[in-house]
């Protein structure tokens, strides 16, 4: 039985965090602590850093695809320590350090790392997967601040103009607030640590969304002006390791993408579009414009049978929102010997804009034995007990197995409206299976994102044609071949849910 806490719909709650945020950004001045990121006196020569000093924390993930990577990374960091020094550094992965759901984002583990690391050490850092680090450089850079201060420390990104993924924070000049592209790694002074650990006990996390983990972090950090404000490095880079460019850069990036070989065949992906009738002739016509040729197997589940597109109908009115029993509805179709059996499964919105061609390839990275569930990954209430799911309109990916444990489970929708994205999340959560998140996939449109964020992306998928015209975001940003460049400006007069 799932719970009914959910019955607003994430569209809702995420309304009223924007209007929380809206009101929040319009009567908050500068930050109490800005000049600090910009005092030279606060930076100092320290080369007596020792590598002990310093604890590696890699951003890893539980599928086994993410581990191989984590492992390799972990062990360039071990082996490049014991060039250095006798002593190497401790070296963690995020996803191991609990059986907490929500550990991945970051700030329910500050406590942890306060207790365990605040008497010996002195800078936490942060890396993903895909980052290369030069750790004697990382030394260097690191021993030119004094970390008996509080220090964060990244690569800065910031929004052109306010977005819906950041819930329009700082409308008024969304470019003033900075936030870390974990891309490059990024470090706590445990210092800091040790401050914002207080806080967490002391004042307990809010239960709400999790979007943008990145921007989140620099947000509580900030603390309303009360905190601090992010410190640019610029050795901390994505750049990728063989380009000149990177030559003065600490850390840089293995690939754009992950390249794991042969791509999946055609033939193994079942590619379903939710639609309705009243988005036949507006969003269907867009879909067969541009990605629709790269599928093998592609079905459109509509609550209206059309046979000049052609649509199914899977008997399950049309809702305003949530979508869960279509969904479901899907799910069982895909595993009944109705349509071809295929290894992976993607559902996508009418309106998600999507590579198959780059899918395919990301999904050769992936054992279509295990349970994936795979996409941009969100979270609700993981400092509380709470879960994550894949969010819809950037495309959600099951190999069939997961489709097999999740049907056989008996966790279906408490009603046809529930939001289907979460509905699944809580699903798994409750089977134990973890869902997996790719940055390439995107909820909103690219102008949503900031533009250094997705340079050094090859993205999957994007979501919504509002304000757009997504055939020319199609051309730009996911046909092959087309170059991953900022797309010009666009008036954004409207403002949408995610």
């Amino acid at each position: 039985m799932l719970p009914n806490n959910l019955h607003t719909g994430p569209r809702v709650a995420r309304y009223l965090i924007f209007l929380s945020f809206f009101h929040h950004n319009l009567v908050t001045g500068s930050s109490n602590k800005d000049s600090q990121s910009h005092d030279a006196m606060n930076v100092v020569s320290n080369s007596q850093l020792d590598l002990r000093q310093i604890v590696f924390v890699i951003q890893s993930q539980s599928n086994s695809f993410h581990v191989r990577r984590a492992e390799r990374l972990r062990a360039s960091v071990l082996q490049q320590a014991t060039d250095l020094t006798e002593n190497p550094p401790v070296v963690l992965f995020l996803h191991s350090l609990s059986d907490n759901e929500g550990d991945w984002s970051i700030l329910p583990l500050l406590p942890h790392f306060s207790n365990t690391f605040g008497k010996n050490s002195s800078w936490i850092v942060f890396l993903e997967e895909e980052t290369n680090v030069k750790v004697g450089e990382l030394l260097k850079v690191l021993a030119k601040f004094d970390s008996t201060k509080e220090w964060f420390l990244g690569k800065p990104l910031h929004d052109e103009e306010s977005t819906i993924i950041h819930h329009y924070a700082f409308a008024e000049d969304p470019p003033q607030f900075k936030y870390p592209d974990f891309s490059a790694g990024w470090a706590l002074s445990v210092s800091l640590v040790q401050r914002l650990a207080d806080r967490v006990r002391d004042e307990p996390l809010k239960s709400d969304f999790t979007i943008d983990l990145k921007h989140e972090v620099a947000l509580y950090i900030w603390d309303h002006g009360e905190g601090l404000r992010l410190t640019g490095v610029p050795g901390l880079c994505t750049e990728l390791q063989d380009s000149p460019l990177a030559r003065h850069c600490t850390t840089t990036l293995s690939s754009q993408a992950p390249a794991c070989g042969e791509a999946v065949d055609k033939e193994d992906l079942f590619v379903a579009v939710k639609t309705c009738k009243k988005f036949h002739a507006e969003r269907v016509p867009v879909v067969k414009k541009t990605w629709e040729k790269e599928a093998s197997l592609l079905e459109y589940y509509s609550d209206h049978a059309d046979p000049s597109i052609p649509t199914i109908n899977l008997g399950v009115p049309n809702t305003e929102r949530g979508h869960c029993g279509k969904t479901f509805a899907i799910l069982k179709q895909f595993v009944s010997g109705a349509v071809p059996e295929t290894k992976w499964l993607i559902i996508v919105d009418d309106d998600t804009l999507i590579s198959l061609p780059r899918l395919r390839a990301l999904l050769g990275c992936y054992d279509a034995s295990e349970a994936v569930c795979l996409g941009e990954r969100y979270g609700y209430g993981l400092s509380q007990g709470g879960y994550s799911y894949i969010t819809g309109g950037g495309g959600m990916v099951f190999s069939r197995e997961a489709v097999l444990q999740l049907l056989q489970s008996g966790c279906k929708c408490y009603s046809d409206d529930a939001p289907d994205d979460m509905v699944l999340g809580m699903c798994f959560n409750a089977l134990g299976l973890a869902v997996t998140h790719s940055p390439l996939f995107h909820q909103a449109r690219p102008e949503d994102y900031a533009p250094d964020y997705l340079s050094h992306q090859v993205p999957i998928s994007f979501h919504k044609h509002w304000n757009i015209d997504p055939v020319a975001v199609f051309n730009t940003w996911l046909r092959e071949g087309s170059q991953t460049t900022e797309t010009e400006p666009l008036n954004k007069t409207t403002k949408t849910e995610l």
